[in-house]
């Protein structure tokens, strides 16, 4: 079977709702689903298909839901399962699928399961997670770093030994070496497949098959090993996948979507496989990572906005090696990440909706399933920390902690201006829905500060403006409905040594489109537009200037070959 094979999700828009942000029907402070509902009609309005929710299961909430406890139940404050009965036959009505997050490389603490695998070492559950001795002096088994700071495992006291927890110490990994976990994790998304969703993201499903010696490595300078090349992409990664596929997934016409850390194109290729025996498609970091940005102060933590040098080589290299093996994913920005007129734009109020329109041209033109996170769509921006009070999340307060207070590697202010860039909460403040207080996210106070910039940056502002970002998505997903070239067209760069412009054409029969971005605020010669024959799709600007693209100017034109 080709990759080139049609699918409804190929075809698709994706939005993904962070529930806990998106809107708030009862004046708790806190987004819930009854408030998705009652926007369902503006997600129509947009033109999306589908809605990716972030988790919504019951979970004490260390990692903001990431940590589950029950995944059967809804989180009390998200509101019940008739909740989400009629969020999935409301937005079905509407045309919109609804997508689940798994997350099944770890549980919370809490689960009922690892409070029987803590109580004894021969309790049945004591193998649905991962404990090891300590060593002979008495330490962790080896120095792995957790993604959230400090050591990757957790000693108990009950039984003297760790458990492995790639994240926070409330989220124990699970053995995916034990077949019974797996039947677990199977028997748990038939039951929501059942319920009539229509797909899952798969949390850092590329973590679920560790190196069964747990080797450690060279110490970095803050006396932790490097954790990730024996946790992800594992020896068993794709058996587990095929295993999951042929247990749940071949037998529904479902989105998959994995993210996956660590993962390399030629990964990409097997979990995304053209044959249809993993996943649909994979989410990579490389062009988000700010670790890969040569200017990080530390670790991900950076001040220093990526090169379009740096961007395009890696975007480009995804668009050409998946080509006729996998499907994409298409994503500037989610709840993991800053914003991303913020961190790949320029947020100035002058600039701000020229810049968001034209990363988004790039964004939907290429190949590849594309997903807005939510905000997006009306150029929300990062807002300003100015004390570590500011700070919710539990990698930003972790990391302060570690590399401010404990090591003093980072200056408090310096770490401040990295949270500024890059920090996860960014993404996470109330989506801005109207200039009244609390920008109409909550009539109670928000769980997380709204963005000061609200009165101006608003879906009721948007709405009310033709020209705004909202209406320029609108039509962009509107091209991708209409348009077979924009789904199917193969893709090809162009001026690839350009430090100011990325530009590429879509390839399909006897049609071309021909795309090209500034990415500065200043005028660059440009000479890809030329003859009267060509038909303009959409740009962000109304009038143009011969031979040259304006400050941050986007344009896709139609020719014939």
């Amino acid at each position: 079977m080709s990759s080139e094979t049609h699918a409804w999700w190929k075809e698709a828009v994706i939005y993904q709702i962070y529930p806990r942000s998106f809107a708030d029907s009862n004046g708790d402070g806190i987004g819930d689903l009854n408030g998705i509902t009652a926007h369902l009609d503006y997600l129509a309005k947009l033109g999306i298909d589908v809605i990716w929710l972030s988790p919504i299961y019951e979970s004490p909430n260390d990692d903001n839901g990431y940590d589950i406890s029950d995944y059967r139940n809804i989180m009390a404050e998200f509101g019940t399962m008739e909740d989400f009965d009629r969020l999935l036959a409301e937005a079905h009505k509407r045309n919109i699928r609804i997508v689940m997050d798994l997350v099944v490389n770890h549980t919370s603490d809490e689960h009922p399961w690892f409070i029987e695998s803590r109580k004894s070492k021969d309790n049945p559950y004591r193998d649905y997670y991962i404990w090891r001795d300590p060593t002979e002096t008495g330490e962790a088994p080896n120095h792995w770093e957790s993604c959230f700071s400090g050591s990757a495992w957790q000693y108990d006291d009950l039984t003297g030994q760790y458990y492995l927890h790639c994240f926070s110490r409330k989220q124990p990994d699970l053995n995916w070496e034990n077949s019974k976990v797996r039947e677990e994790v199977f028997d748990l998304m038939d039951w929501w497949c059942r319920k009539g969703i229509d797909g899952f993201r798969m949390d850092v499903i590329s973590m679920i098959s560790k190196d069964q010696s747990f080797p450690d490595g060279p110490l970095n300078a803050d006396g932790y090993s490097d954790m990730f090349s024996h946790v992800c992409n594992g020896p068993r990664v794709h058996e587990y996948l095929q295993e999951m596929n042929r247990r749940v997934l071949s037998k529904y016409d479902l989105l998959t979507v994995g993210e996956a850390a660590g993962v390399t194109v030629e990964e990409a290729k097997k979990y995304a496989n053209s044959d249809g025996t993993e996943l649909g498609m994979v989410f990579h970091f490389e062009h988000t990572d700010g670790a890969a940005n040569s200017d990080a102060v530390w670790g991900k933590w950076t001040c220093t906005p990526p090169k379009l040098s740096y961007v395009r080589k890696i975007l480009n290299k995804w668009q050409l090696e998946l080509e006729g093996k996998a499907w994409g994913s298409l994503y500037w920005d989610n709840h993991d990440q800053p914003r991303v007129v913020s961190r790949f734009g320029n947020d100035s109020p002058k600039w701000r909706e020229k810049s968001a329109k034209m990363l988004a041209t790039v964004l939907h033109l290429q190949k590849g399933t594309p997903y807005i996170y939510q905000g997006e769509e009306i150029g929300m921006t990062n807002r300003h920390f100015s004390s570590l009070a500011d700070c919710v999340d539990i990698e930003e307060k972790n990391a302060w902690q570690q590399l401010v207070v404990e090591q003093k590697i980072m200056d408090g202010k310096v770490m401040l201006s990295c949270f500024d860039c890059v920090g996860r909460d960014n993404a996470r403040t109330p989506m801005q829905w109207d200039d009244t207080a609390n920008a109409g996210f909550t009539t109670g106070e928000p769980w997380l500060a709204v963005n000061p910039n609200y009165p101006v940056i608003n879906v009721k502002a948007a709405l009310a403006d033709k020209q705004s970002v909202f209406y320029y998505y609108q039509r962009l997903i509107a091209l991708r409905h209409t348009l077979p070239i924009v789904v199917y067209g193969r893709f090809k760069p162009l001026l690839e040594d350009s430090e100011e412009i990325y530009a590429y054409q879509r390839i399909l029969g006897e049609q071309v489109l021909v795309v090209a971005a500034n990415w500065t605020d200043k005028e660059v010669p440009c000479d890809l537009f030329v003859g009267d024959q060509d038909e303009e799709l959409i740009s962000n600007y109304d009038t143009h200037k011969a031979g040259f693209l304006q400050p941050y100017e986007a344009r896709v034109v139609r020719k014939s070959r």
